[in-house]
């Protein structure tokens, strides 16, 4: 028993999904085009079909139903090149019958298409009458054409149809069977999905490839179209729907119209649409007219809902779907629907826009593009932005605007869409100032010692250009190097500040240099280190300079000072001189002649010759000793002026005179 249950379900499953449609050929043309039409604001009249004469008797028109299957449409007519009885699926089945017999073309299908070789062509025309100004009815194009594996020269094949319609008093015809907002005829290779080695076209209007179980023949069609026209109400039409083979009578291609889908409907205008860039501007009014000759009631709804108003026209001031009924006569109700929208209210990022000033006039350059891109970032598609000083202004603003109000001012941003609907949306511009200066320091740290590094104290944020960044207010730092502070305000504008951090240390003393026994005694201290350093001959009292003038000969001590607090050194020189005059006069002051310290500077061994103004040598004296009393032999020598010369242990001599006083 489960298995024959199993076996009954598997049938039920496979019958159910193998429907296929069903055709007829009983209808006359007049209860086809009734089918097609099937309205009462639509008059009808002057029927005719024509098609291939098959010596079967079957026909390339007539009705078609769904019969329960997938087929996009439930009942309407079907026109083919060739039979419709081959239009009926599954689609392992081909329909080729235009191929087996032919029969002629249409000439206003070629004018039409611009082509001049169609045959098997199947034309249903009627005229009519139309309530409204505007008719419109739904279609599908399916064609044997649409190859799932097609060869290269098959991409070519393409079957052509046209809805014709022209008022019944004139010759001309309009084509109906276009692609959505464009002039181009729908036919197989203007309207073609991807996946084949055929191009691809229009792709968002094709349906599908059918496959095996699909309910027609055909391989492949569109998507549901809708074919319309602005007319004349009262105004009588007539209009020719034809299908042709082209070029050759292989791969029938047939028309399928939705029943009761011609209908005559009161045209309120395009639909007002973001997507299609046509929205209302915001607080625009739109005024919908609905006037139909002879009628007083009309019935005004929005999303469906009565709005409570029968006059011919209605103000719409909000977003919706909005619709009217006409009330014709008892047989017709026309309709007319319209979509609208209005254009979205601009989200603005930010209002204000601030920039910092160098200085303190409050004036500074703003990069207004920028600011564009800041501010509108959201801005829908079809929208632009201009800045103004004003909302009355006709002249933009620069890229680059310098304001001209100190530390704020106010500018408008116009904002306007394809319908030119604009806004001024007021932008605030600051100038923010930091008025605070800071100056750089030059820090030493001593033999790599960690130092804090300060900066000033009282703004938002840090930062230091240390490896990582840093963003406290001090830092601790152990190396020498450039470190660089930015210091950011409660306006979010920075200055920096520069720390150069130097190595130092204390000082080495290298050599003293004194112009010993010059007129002007200077000395000289020369050091090595990498610190900064000052000097004193008093360890209170500092200079920069290493040079100094001597007072006079005698003991010194020269202090050497790390600026950067790494330490103090100190070394004792000795500037010589001899003195200028001598008075041995027993008074035990000045009462003998010496050049003194020459032992401090290593010279002790030497020799000093003192010589009367003729030359005559009358003392020998050495370094170190009590000196000359101003005697010789014994004697007493008168006042005068003695020379002496100083023959030094290092090589050098020097000379010089002085004066003996009694």
């Amino acid at each position: 028993m489960k298995k024959i249950t199993f076996i009954l379900f598997t049938l039920s499953f496979t019958v159910g999904f193998s429907q296929n449609i069903t055709v007829n050929e009983s209808f006359t043309p007049q209860q086809l085009v009734q089918k097609l039409v099937n309205s009462g604001c639509v008059s009808i009249s002057n029927f005719s079909v024509s098609g291939g004469n098959f010596a079967s008797g079957e026909l390339s028109y007539g009705y078609f139903n769904a019969n329960g299957s997938s087929f996009p449409f439930q009942e309407g007519i079907l026109l083919s090149t060739g039979k419709i009885n081959s239009a009926v699926g599954p689609n392992s089945n081909f329909s080729d019958d235009g191929n087996n017999i032919g029969w002629t073309g249409d000439s206003d299908l070629n004018s039409a298409l611009g082509l001049s070789n169609t045959f098997n062509a199947t034309t249903l025309e009627f005229d009519f009458v139309p309530n409204a100004n505007n008719i419109s009815f739904e279609y599908i194009f399916s064609s044997e054409q649409y190859l799932l594996n097609p060869l290269p020269n098959q991409c070519n094949f393409t079957d052509g149809f046209a809805f014709l319609l022209r008022e019944a008093s004139t010759t001309s015809y309009q084509n109906l069977a276009l692609i959505p907002n464009t002039t181009t005829p729908v036919r197989v290779n203007t309207v073609r999905g991807s996946g084949t080695i055929c191009p691809s076209a229009n792709e968002a209007y094709f349906d599908t490839f059918n496959t095996g179980n699909y309910p027609t023949t055909y391989d492949g069609q569109t998507k549901i179209l809708t074919a319309q026209s602005v007319v004349t109400p009262g105004t009588l039409y007539h209009i020719k729907l034809v299908i042709a083979d082209e070029g050759n009578g292989r791969f029938d291609s047939g028309i399928f119209l939705r029943a009761g889908s011609f209908i005559s409907e009161k045209d309120l205008g395009p639909d007002r649409l973001i997507a299609t860039g046509n929205p209302l501007c915001n607080n625009e009014v739109l005024t919908l007219n609905a006037t139909q000759a002879g009628v007083t009631n009309y019935q005004w709804y929005q999303n469906g809902n009565p709005v409570g108003t029968n006059n011919p026209t209605f103000n719409v001031t909000t977003a919706g779907t909005y619709s009217v009924e006409i009330d014709i006569n008892t047989t017709c109700t026309l309709t007319g629907s319209i979509e609208i929208e209005y254009a979205p209210n601009l989200v603005v990022v930010k209002d204000n826009f601030k920039v910092c000033d160098t200085n303190t006039d409050g004036l500074a350059a703003f990069d207004l593009a920028t600011l564009k891109t800041q501010i509108f970032s959201n801005l829908p598609a079809n929208f632009t932005v201009e800045l103004f000083d004003s909302t009355t202004s006709t002249t933009p603003l620069p890229s680059t605007f310098t304001n001209t109000t100190p530390f704020q001012q106010i500018i408008y941003a116009r904002i306007t869409n394809i319908q030119n609907c604009y806004g001024n949306i007021p932008i605030t511009l600051k100038v923010n100032v930091f008025s605070q200066t800071f100056n750089d320091e030059s820090i030493g740290i001593c033999n790599n010692t960690p130092t804090n590094l300060n900066a000033p104290s009282g703004f938002s944020s840090y930062s230091w250009n240390t490896n990582p960044i840093q963003t406290t207010q001090s830092i601790t730092v152990s190396n020498a190097g450039t470190y660089i502070v930015t210091i950011t305000n409660t306006d979010a504008c920075s200055k920096t500040k520069t720390f150069t951090v130097v190595t130092s240390e204390v000082a080495t003393i290298t050599n003293i240099d004194v112009t010993d026994f010059d007129e002007n005694l200077i000395a000289t201290i020369s050091v090595t280190g990498s610190g900064n350093y000052e000097y004193s001959l008093d360890g209170i009292n500092f200079q920069n300079s290493p040079v100094f003038n001597l007072p006079d000969s005698g003991e010194y001590t020269i202090y050497v000072n790390d600026k950067n607090n790494c330490g103090l050194v100190s070394e004792t020189f000795y500037a010589l001189s001899y003195p200028k005059f001598f008075t041995p006069n027993g008074d035990n002051y000045n009462d003998t002649w010496q050049i003194k310290n020459l032992e401090k500077k290593g010279l002790e061994n030497s020799k000093i010759n003192i010589f009367d103004r003729f030359g005559k040598l009358v003392k020998q004296i050495k370094a170190g000793g009590t000196g000359w009393n101003g005697t010789f032999n014994g004697n007493q020598l008168f006042s005068s002026d003695y020379w002496f010369v100083l023959e030094l242990t290092n090589g050098k001599t020097v000379k010089g005179h002085f004066s003996l006083i009694r």
